[in-house]
């Protein structure tokens, strides 16, 4: 996600909290400082479950990039707002499943921008790409996206735990009918969002907000957010929170709701 707090380009802020940081910090990886733990702390005392909602976050992203890729056949993807590179990122579990996949990766965290260029290396078979760009400028992303993407043939449009750092409602729907109408028939659209249909969202809300981070969230219902796919056809189970969207079989029973909720949908002919 963007860091246009009034700072120059590509310098790495260390005064203040980042939410890409925050983020690293919470799925348990190394690329952050103490002004992000404090962070990150502060926010998970106040709310133990933001953590489980972080890296359930990310556990939709691997279900959902292998149903893309496996089931649906989609061979292209844009990730908007990827965040530090960690496990298993979209290259990695698309290319698993198809050696020639295509993905490009948007953010303009400068210290994303080092460490995507030094680590989201491709397949021999496939591609990956890195867009410095804001969620703010859809229009740049997709001319950018589209040296290495073909928007003729299916792309699988990445927005996960992204759009609740826009907090105005117009400038949602106008990023998403930006990118959303670039992409061709067939295409489909994945985005995770934090919910207030969940009680603590709320508290998880204020805390982040008043740490300090230049990315405030706003959090939406379930009925919002479901609103986001309008014109798109959702796959089952519709909108869920992410621990349930297709979850891996288990023996002990439905897994536990999280704070962040999320849906597939596809693009369907005019």
């Amino acid at each position: 996600m963007s860091t246009d707090d009034g700072g120059p380009p590509h310098v790495v802020r260390t005064d203040r909290p980042l939410s890409a940081r925050v983020w690293d910090y919470w799925l348990g990886g190394k690329d952050h400082y103490e002004v992000d733990r404090e962070a990150g702390e502060r926010v998970a005392r106040q709310v133990p479950g933001i953590v489980m909602a972080a890296r359930t976050d990310r556990l939709f992203l691997g279900r959902c990039v292998r149903h893309l890729a496996g089931v649906e056949g989609v061979r292209q993807f844009l990730d908007v707002g990827t965040g530090l590179p960690t496990v298993d990122n979209t290259h990695e579990i698309a290319q698993r499943v198809a050696p020639e996949s295509r993905v490009v990766y948007v953010d303009n965290d400068p210290l994303v921008l080092v460490h995507a260029r030094a680590l989201l290396t491709s397949s021999p078979e496939g591609v990956t790409d890195y867009i410095d760009a804001d969620v703010r400028d859809p229009r740049r992303i997709v001319e950018a996206a589209a040296a290495t993407l073909d928007f003729g043939k299916p792309v699988g449009l990445m927005l996960l735990a992204l759009l609740h750092l826009v907090t105005d409602d117009d400038e949602v729907r106008a990023i998403l009918a930006e990118l959303v109408g670039a992409l061709p028939p067939g295409s489909f659209v994945a985005l995770s969002h934090a919910c207030l249909d969940v009680e603590v969202t709320r508290t998880a809300v204020s805390a982040w907000n008043d740490s300090g981070t230049p990315h405030p969230i706003k959090a939406r219902t379930r009925e919002e957010i479901e609103r986001l796919f309008d014109g798109l056809e959702l796959l089952e189970p519709g909108v869920v929170s992410c621990s349930r969207w297709r979850p891996e079989p288990s023996p002990w029973g439905e897994p536990r709701e999280t704070m962040t909720f999320c849906g597939v949908a596809r693009k369907l002919p005019a």
